[in-house]
Formats: structure tokens, sequence, C-alpha cells
């Protein structure tokens, strides 16, 4: 599933590609890509129609548009006139989107072959000729309609409310995390994945934190000293700040960016997929070992286990 970096990079792309731009028309080719919007297909399209696109923003690995304006702007779209749209008749919605598993947004010219796996297209108001796709192999992601959070600078949708901030995000508070860790009693890769507690890790980029940090993932959280889990969050982020420069962590052809291409952090990790590879500081076989339906991967020199 995509991660943090990975969907920072797709949201870099709609902010650059579409934040601005008016829908003219919504089509839902699969029922399951608008699951998450209760109200159904007709409504998700209806609703969307002639709405501007606010700018794009993440929390964790979900992502979302504001919308604004409607109105005449969507009779004279749905008469086939270029809509006028006059700021902030309609407040306080946005479009959720998150990836799931094999989830792309795509930008493409209208005129492109449609994708084996198309979902959900959206068509603009404008000369521009591109349109963005919802693209989903295996339909486990979508998009959704939402009402946002009252004051929220970023307009975030009230759904996802309880997601914590993430380790990139410059208002995450790093004391209060260390906090909350000490209190959750629980392990450290656990609480790395907990997304109420800190947003945007999964399985790949906690086994590289936890490598950089030498720390086993079955380390109790009740351990941590201030200056453990300080040293913890500058790998994260370090990590974090590697994949995105290189555009995120692809295994295959399902994560791609909004023009199609993936990324290739992969080449650099340093633990995650690498079993009986040489560990690259101490030359020790990389580990795999079963956890929560899921693999990690470790140094079983550099990183022990904690004592029973």
């Amino acid at each position: 599933m995509p991660e943090l970096p990975e969907v920072e990079v797709v949201r870099r792309g709609l902010e650059r590609w579409v934040s601005g731009r008016t829908i003219d028309a919504v089509e839902v080719r699969h029922p399951r890509a608008i699951r998450r919007h209760t109200a159904g297909a007709a409504d998700f399209a209806a609703r969307l129609m002639g709405l501007r696109l606010g700018t794009a923003h993440r929390r964790g690995k979900y992502l979302w548009l504001p919308v604004s304006g409607g109105g005449p702007a969507a009779q004279t779209a749905a008469e086939g006139i270029a809509p006028v749209v006059t700021p902030s008749v309609t407040h306080g919605l946005a479009i959720l989107a998150h990836l799931g598993m094999s989830g792309q947004l795509l930008v493409q010219p209208q005129d492109a072959p449609d994708e084996k796996h198309l979902r959900i297209r959206i068509r603009f108001a404008d000369e521009l000729n591109t349109e963005l796709r919802f693209v989903d192999q295996r339909t486990f992601g979508g998009l959704s309609l939402h009402d946002t959070v009252p004051g929220d600078a970023d307009q975030l949708p009230d759904v996802i409310a309880h997601i914590a901030r993430d380790p990139l995000d410059p208002a995450f508070d790093d004391a209060a995390f260390h906090d909350a860790l000490r209190r959750r009693r629980t392990t450290v890769k656990r609480a790395l994945l907990d997304q109420t507690l800190i947003s945007g890790v999964g399985n790949i980029y906690a086994d590289e934190a936890l490598w950089r940090s030498k720390l086993h993932y079955e380390r109790p959280t009740a351990t941590f000293t201030r200056p453990r889990t300080a040293e913890l969050l500058g790998h994260v982020r370090d990590v974090m700040n590697a994949a995105l420069a290189v555009g995120g962590t692809t295994f295959d052809s399902l994560y791609v960016n909004v023009n199609g291409e993936s990324g290739y952090f992969e080449r650099s990790l340093d633990a995650y997929g690498r079993e009986d590879e040489p560990c690259r500081r101490c030359g020790t076989p990389i580990r795999r070992c079963p956890w929560m339906n899921r693999s990690s991967y470790f140094c079983p020199r550099c990183q022990r286990p904690p004592r029973a």
C-alpha cells in the first residue's frame, strides 16, 4: 500500500495539474470506487458538477481536494457553456481519495485510450484537454465526497479527523508523540503503524526507520527515552525525505504518480525485501519474520530482540 512519500508525490501532481480547475462532468464506471460515498454514484457525479477544485492536501496516506462554487456554474456547464465560477458559493466539502493497494490518479489527454481498470473519470470545463482518471485494479481504494471540519485551515474531511499528523507536517508535536508512545504500552512497530498516533508510516518505511535506528520491531514503547524517540523520529523523517526525493517506492506498475511515472526508491532500501542479503552495516544476512499478516525485515545482529 502506498505510504506517505508515494501519496505526497501524487498530491504534488494533483496540485500542479488539477487544482483550480472546474469540473464539467463525472463518470463513475465501477460502484466500488465510490462505495464510501454512501449516497451512490449518481449523487456523487451530480454534486460535483460545476465545482472548482481547491489546493490538494494530504494527511498521512489520505489525499483530499476541497471544492467550492456550484449553482449557476453547474447549469451552464450542463448546457455546454464554459461556467463562470463565483467564489465560495458552496462551503465545507472535499473530495477524499484513498489509493488502497493499487489506486492511481492519472492526468491523461481526453483522447487517450481508457485504462483497463478505469473506475472514475473527471472532465474539466476548460481547454486544456486533459482529464483526471482514477484507475484501480484491485478496487480497494476510491473517491468520496465529505463535509469538512469546521474552522480547519486545510478543510480536513471530517471522516479522517481522527488521523494523526504525519512526521513531515510542520505542526507535528514530537514531545506529544513521545508521551503518547510511552502511554500506549505496545511495541515500536505497532506504534509506528498506528495512524491515530503517527500517520503516513507503513510496513516498508517502518522497517527502514527501525533498521537505521538499530531497533528491533518488538522493542516495547515503555522503554523509550525522549532522546531515543527523537532519534527514531529523525530516522523516520530521513527515510521518507529520501524516498520523496526520488519519487517514492514501487515494486510493480501499480504505484504511479499523476503522470504515470513509477517511483524507484526500492533501489535504496536497506532492510525491506532484502531477505538473506547482507546487512549493509555488518554483513549479517537480513532476516524476514511473519508479523501481523505481513513481514518484518531486520538484521538479527544490529537489531537484537528485546530481552524477555
